[in-house]
């Protein structure tokens, strides 16, 4: 919807970027400004946070999002939610095996498992999907679930000595930056503001503020299996919420939808039961 109110292109990668950019540098201008009404103090970050900042910001922010855009514009939307949807797996994988934050067990690999199944099935959902491989599509969209498992582990780390709101907050600002940067290098340019455009660039921008913000939190007090397990949601409430604002009703609440649903809700019991 934001794309349209502002007129992007579904192939204008540069200015896709440009506005992913405006969006989590205002994210993290919000992220700050309410992290410090409820903290009553003005987040400030050390000069101890800044290196954590910035790692961060390369990999939640640039990597993943820039990876993931030129990704999308070489593959089809259901291969990319279904490959997007591996990040769970990884992260996962990378907080027990690479962190040694926790312990991998089957019930936590069944549990992804059938979590995924639901994942293929919503995507797939009659549609079908080749299985040829391109790597400046596939590749990237799977580079971008690398970068963000690494960053959720990032995340719990560094949240042990500080405030993942205020991590949230300037990670945003910086990786925006960046993206607003390359966005115009690449020949980006928005034109289309309005009333309505801006309203929608400013809740994108209280959406990815509050729910990081709130993902930061979880994980700083949560093992990564826990809180990453819930991402598995992501496609079937994009599915659901399609259907609601963009009038695709027919893919979201068909059989398949239904019981991808299911699959998805067992599956993110199994890892936390």
């Amino acid at each position: 919807m934001g794309y349209q109110l502002f007129e992007i292109s579904s192939s204008d990668t540069a200015t896709q970027i440009l506005f992913a950019g405006y969006r989590f540098s205002l994210a993290g201008i919000f992220s700050i400004l309410l992290g410090s009404i409820l903290s009553k103090k003005l987040l400030i970050p050390s000069k101890n946070s800044l290196p954590k900042i910035f790692k961060l910001c390369l990999l939640q922010t640039v990597a993943q999002y820039v990876f993931f855009y030129v990704g999308l514009a070489h593959t089809s939307g259901v291969k990319a939610s279904i490959i997007e949807a591996m990040n769970v797996f990884i992260a996962i994988i990378v907080a027990s095996l690479l962190f040694r934050q926790e312990t991998l067990s089957i019930r936590k690999i069944v549990g992804c498992i059938i979590g995924f199944a639901g994942v293929v099935l919503i995507n797939l959902n009659g549609n079908g999907m080749k299985l040829d491989f391109s790597l400046l599509g596939d590749g990237f969209i799977f580079f971008s679930t690398v970068a963000y498992a690494f960053s959720s582990v990032c995340l719990k780390r560094y949240s042990k000595s500080e405030n993942p709101v205020m991590l949230s907050g300037y990670q945003f600002i910086c990786g925006g930056l960046i993206m607003i940067f390359s966005g115009y290098i690449m020949g980006g340019n928005i034109t289309h503001f309005s009333p309505s455009s801006m309203k929608i660039l400013v809740y994108l921008a209280l959406v990815s503020a509050v729910a990081y913000s709130l993902w930061g939190i979880l994980l700083k007090y949560n093992p990564v299996s826990r809180v990453s397990v819930f991402g598995f949601m992501n496609p079937v409430f994009g599915v659901i919420l399609s259907a609601i604002f963009l009038g695709e009703a027919e893919q979201a609440f068909g059989i398949a939808s239904l019981i991808s649903l299911v699959l998805v809700c067992l599956g993110i019991y199994i890892v936390n039961k």
